[in-house]
């Protein structure tokens, strides 16, 4: 049988990255697919970058619409990324009865509803693994592994720019701006490092697990986000004093009252597999009913595991091409007309536990003015670390794990602290999650 003729849109890392694994894998690749893949026709911008990765093995062009036009491309992958171009892009080659590959975790958070349902209107696929946790499996595993379970929450650590800050805070002592330095230095972090460091990345990913686990409209716009960027170091030792790790998660949950959707700097035990996770590797936790926690652990971008992500949603256009529409596997994991919209809930509303650190005067009847405060918001008190005052100095580090409450209980204590005269400056508040 012809190998199934692919046009590629954007010729950047990944790309690369897929004609390697292509070439190199392809009879592995064709024995599980039945079918050979080709891709045909690249259209990028930059030609001779293009040339270098193509070498002579595909046409390239510079117009995208002659790959969405050209009658024998029967899949478009799109790495492009972004908002923009990106969707107009994939919504001509929807419209154009192509099927559709994409790594665009942007795309899909913002415009998937919109996609999904052009897709199918016309009946054609629109295949997303890369789009989360780049080589990680975690959309098939959401979608079809975990099928049978009622799926309770996801925890990730699904940006490796994030992860890698965090590692070097903590073994290095070092302050945020200092390590991101570093890290763009070392090619981890973009020369603008917004979407990272500020959690809309993960925060796009976290979104798209939650749609799938829940049978929920892709909801980014609803999300809670806060990145790393106040994030200091005495934080991330304090927390390690108290048998904690900080990282940046995703967390998505079902609760009684709706759908918490949040990304944030978070505690977890140290005891904690993704607790573990370092450098810029990522990890997704999540909890089943029945099959309680399962952990995906690998590497979420580069140009290799983002493309085995890619060729292995191409297998599946391959497979499941010639099924019909209704019966192929949903987008969101639930059937459309079971898709709910069920309300994300407002932050104010989550119940977690919490990390505070205040700097206090060092003088008598200060820590039972904030536990009293604690106590009329109806918060206990889990854990208490109070820091020598150093020699000179009449101030100290009060730092308190508390039980769960709800985040409004919370904000409303640490107003009442801040108003302290013994209180000096603001209160640091990081969330905490057991994970258990």
């Amino acid at each position: 049988m012809k190998p199934i003729q692919v046009g590629l849109l954007g010729a950047g890392t990944v790309g690369g990255g897929v004609f390697t694994v292509l070439q190199r894998n392809h009879e592995e690749i064709e024995r599980r697919a039945g079918r050979g893949i080709e891709i045909a026709v690249v259209a990028d911008l930059d030609q001779e970058r293009a040339a270098q990765i193509v070498q002579n093995r595909a046409k390239i062009v510079t117009d995208a619409y002659q790959v969405i036009n050209d009658p024998t491309v029967e899949v478009v992958i799109e790495l492009i990324g972004g908002y923009g171009i990106a969707k107009t892009l994939v919504l001509a080659a929807i419209a154009a009865g192509k099927h559709v590959v994409t790594a665009n975790k942007a795309l899909i958070a913002v415009h998937g509803n919109e996609i999904f349902a052009a897709a199918r209107e016309k009946g054609v696929i629109v295949a997303f693994e890369a789009a989360v946790a780049g080589g990680i499996p975690i959309i098939k595993a959401l979608r079809e592994g975990l099928t049978a379970n009622r799926i309770e929450w996801i925890a990730g650590i699904i940006n490796g720019t994030t992860n890698f800050i965090l590692s070097e805070m903590r073994d290095k002592g070092l302050d945020f701006e200092v390590v991101l330095k570093e890290a763009q230095r070392l090619g981890y972090a973009e020369a603008d490092p917004t979407f990272d460091i500020e959690g809309i990345d993960a925060a796009h990913k976290a979104s798209i697990m939650s749609a799938i686990a829940f049978g929920v409209p892709v909801q980014f716009d609803k999300a809670h986000v806060e990145g790393i960027t106040n994030l200091a170091a005495i934080d991330i030792k304090y927390a390690e004093e108290l048998g904690y790790r900080i990282k940046l998660l995703g967390i998505t949950k079902r609760t009684p009252d709706g759908i918490e959707l949040r990304v944030h700097p978070t505690l977890i035990p140290k005891d904690r597999l993704i607790a573990n996770v370092e450098g810029a590797m990522n990890a997704v936790q999540v909890f089943g009913d029945a099959v309680g926690t399962t952990l995906y652990y690998g590497k979420g971008a580069g140009s290799e595991p983002t493309a085995s992500a890619v060729i292995a949603d191409l297998v599946d256009v391959v497979r499941y091409q010639s099924v019909p529409a209704d019966k192929r596997v949903p987008y969101l994991a639930f059937q459309e007309d079971k898709v709910i919209n069920t309300v994300v809930m407002p932050i104010g509303e989550i119940t977690t536990s919490y990390y505070l650190r205040l700097k206090v005067a060092d003088e008598t009847g200060v820590l039972a003015n904030i536990t009293k405060i604690l106590a009329d918001q109806d918060i206990s008190i889990d854990a208490l670390l109070q820091k020598e005052a150093l020699a000179g100095q009449n101030q100290t580090d009060l730092i308190i794990l508390t039980h769960k409450t709800q985040e409004k209980r919370m904000l409303s204590a640490i107003e009442h602290m801040t108003k302290l005269p013994t209180v000096l400056g603001g209160v640091i508040k990081i969330r905490l999650e057991e994970l258990s």
